[in-house]
């Protein structure tokens, strides 16, 4: 990529991946990571911030304002995944609490400020339950003149993990979810169908957990933590680099095979519940013939990814130390 870095927001849960993400983000030199914002998902939107601080303190990042948001989903009680991404949320590392403050603004006005504060238009990456987002689009829509593009982790096409239709982020905010995808920006739904295949192969985590570089070596802890296939030799797995894949999407597009298809959120309770439903049909089928079709919003919907090129950008980026 040449020319100016794109401008970039990430909103996340932190959270394992998160903070892969985020490592990722203030390493490579296209992008121009401008804010922080933090909401309940992973972990309490506190531990949140406290990890978030704490990754940003680790990748010698320059100063980012970061924020906390939402406690809680819009209408659902908080339901956490301590039990994928330990106790404090980062994998129970033992890593040391963060020196840096959050900034002084809540997540609301801190995505409004640097949204319209920004010469270029801003990508948002949220990588966690979209609650921060549909409350910004809904109380600040002036933001949506300056974002270029949505590209969020969330929803599948195929399989679930938090039901067998749903994703995590979708399910535990859903009626957010709905509302992120009536944006009016062009959005991209990174997915579990794309999110599950991204890993480090074993050799790379080892020599990441072994590196004398800060970063480098949290990112190598992390990967260990989460685990995407076992390693033929017995020792450390391959591991999955999850929401990150997201963020290398915003700077290598390429990578991704995506189709601009009608999604929406299924909100009635039950056991299809945050379900992204995902029409693949080449042409409307009865129900729309009998009882007329109704408007969706159109997504770029990732369908594949080029696993190698993914693994490869993000290690570059990583390994290449603090900018």
């Amino acid at each position: 990529m040449t020319g100016q870095p794109i401008p970039v927001i990430i909103d996340c849960d932190t959270g394992v991946d998160d903070a892969l993400a985020l490592l990722f983000a203030v390493r490579h030199p296209d992008l121009d990571l401008r804010a922080v914002t933090c909401v309940a998902g992973n972990t309490d939107v506190d531990g949140v911030v406290r990890n978030t601080l704490t990754v940003l303190e680790q990748a010698g990042a320059p100063h980012i304002p970061v924020a906390r948001g939402a406690s809680r989903p819009l209408i659902e009680a908080p339901r956490s995944a301590k039990h994928v991404h330990g106790e404090d949320g980062m994998g129970d590392l033992g890593l040391p609490a963060p020196t840096r403050a959050p900034a002084d603004v809540d997540a609301l006005t801190l995505l409004r400020r640097e949204i319209l504060a920004s010469p270029r238009p801003v990508t948002l990456i949220p990588t966690a339950p979209l609650t921060n987002i549909a409350l910004l689009l809904r109380t600040h829509p002036e933001v949506v003149g300056n974002i270029e593009r949505i590209v969020f982790m969330g929803g599948a096409v195929a399989t679930g993990n938090a039901t067998p239709v749903a994703e995590f982020n979708v399910w535990h905010d859903p009626e957010a979810a709905a509302i992120l995808l009536t944006a009016g920006v062009p959005i991209t739904m990174y997915g579990l169908d794309v999110f599950m295949r991204v890993d480090v192969p074993a050799p790379d985590v080892r020599r990441l957990r072994a590196s004398d570089e800060p970063g480098a070596r949290l990112a190598g802890e992390l990967l260990a933590h989460r685990p995407s296939a076992p390693d033929p030799d017995g020792d450390d797995p391959a591991g999955g680099l999850g929401d990150a894949g997201a963020v290398c999407a915003v700077v290598d597009p390429a990578g991704l095979t995506t189709r601009l298809l009608p999604v929406e959120v299924s909100l009635a309770p039950g056991p299809t519940r945050g379900q992204t439903i995902v029409d693949r049909r080449p042409r409307p089928g009865e129900a729309e013939i009998h009882e007329g079709g109704r408007e969706t919003a159109l997504v770029d919907v990732a369908l594949d990814v080029d696993v190698a090129r993914y693994t490869k950008l993000y290690l570059d980026t990583v390994e290449g130390g603090a900018r």
